[in-house]
C-alpha cells in the first residue's frame, strides 16, 4: 500500500475525502452528519476510530455538518487555520483544546510518512485552503470551491498524479434555473465556483505526464449532470490537444457513494 484515497462524497449537499498511507489515515472535511460519515467510511473498508485527524477546508456546512460530532465521538484532532477556526467553532459544538489545532495556509507540514501542503483558494469564506498531499514520490490534490483556478494553485497541484477537481456547474443550466439572481451571480463570480468549461481550460493546464486519474467533484444537483460535466470537460480538453485517454482518464465523483479506494 502506498498512497491510497477515496473521495467519499463531493456535491452540493456534504462534502469528504479520504487519504491514508502505510502509516496514517486522515479526512478533508466531514460534510455530512456524523452517521453518514461512518457509514461512508465503513463502504470502503475504514473505521473512523482508525482516523488520524481531519483536515478543514472552509466553514461551510456542507464542508463541516458532521465535523464536531465525529471529532468528539472518536477524539479526533481538527486542523484549521485561524480564521477558518473563528468562523466554524460555534457551528461545530464544544471541543477539548487538545483537538484544536492551526494549520496555517501557504503551509507544508509532515504528519508520520505523509506531507501535506495547503494552498489559497478564491471562494466567499473566511480563508478558504485546499491540500496536495504527498507520499513516496506521489501526489493527490483536492481543488474545489473555488471561484477560479489561480497561477499560484495551478503550479501547486502540476502533474500530481490524481486530481480531485471542481467541475461546479453548467453556465446555461445555472443562467436558465430557479436560483435568485444573487445567488447566480455569487456562483459565476471569482468567489464562487468553477464552471465545467473552465475546469476544463485549468486541467488542461495542470495535467501533466504523472497525471492518471481526475475525478470531477462538486457538481451542484440542481445545475450540472454527471454525463455533461465530463462530456464538457473532455470535449474542452481535447480542444486544448489533451484529450482523455492519453495518459490519463476521467472519473465521477457522488454526493453518497464513495468512489472505490484507489493507489495513486
Amino acid at each position: 500500500m502506498s498512497l491510497q484515497f477515496s473521495v467519499l462524497a463531493s456535491g452540493s449537499t456534504g462534502n469528504a475525502f479520504f487519504i491514508q498511507t502505510p502509516t496514517q489515515k486522515w479526512l478533508v472535511d466531514a460534510g455530512l452528519s456524523g452517521k453518514k460519515m461512518e457509514a461512508l467510511l465503513n463502504q470502503i473498508g475504514q473505521s473512523a476510530s482508525d482516523l488520524n485527524g481531519i483536515f478543514v477546508t472552509h466553514e461551510h456546512s456542507d464542508h463541516i455538518k458532521g465535523l464536531g460530532i465525529l471529532a468528539r465521538k472518536h477524539t479526533l484532532p481538527i486542523y484549521a487555520n485561524m480564521p477558518t477556526w473563528r468562523a466554524m467553532e460555534r457551528h461545530i459544538g464544544a471541543l477539548p483544546t487538545e483537538q484544536k489545532f492551526t494549520f496555517d495556509m501557504e503551509t507544508v507540514r509532515s504528519f508520520g510518512d505523509l506531507d501535506v501542503q495547503s494552498f489559497p483558494v478564491s471562494h466567499d469564506a473566511a480563508q478558504p485552503m485546499f491540500y496536495a498531499f504527498r507520499h513516496a514520490q506521489r501526489q493527490v490534490a483536492v481543488v474545489t470551491d473555488t471561484g477560479y483556478v489561480s497561477d499560484r494553485v495551478k503550479g501547486i497541484v502540476r502533474n500530481s498524479n490524481c486530481l480531485v477537481f471542481e467541475a461546479n456547474h453548467d453556465v446555461q443550466m445555472l443562467r436558465m434555473g430557479r436560483y435568485p439572481w444573487n445567488v447566480k451571480q455569487r456562483i459565476l463570480s471569482d468567489v464562487g465556483h468553477v464552471c465545467n468549461e473552465d475546469a476544463g481550460v485549468a486541467l488542461s493546464e495542470i495535467i501533466g505526464d504523472a497525471t492518471k486519474r481526475i475525478y470531477l467533484a462538486h457538481l451542484s444537483k440542481d445545475n450540472n449532470m454527471k454525463d455533461l460535466a465530463r462530456l464538457a470537460v473532455a470535449q474542452t480538453l481535447e480542444a486544448k490537444g489533451r484529450p482523455v485517454g492519453a495518459g490519463f482518464d476521467l472519473f465521477d465523483t457522488d454526493p453518497v457513494v464513495p468512489t472505490p479506494l484507489v493507489t495513486a
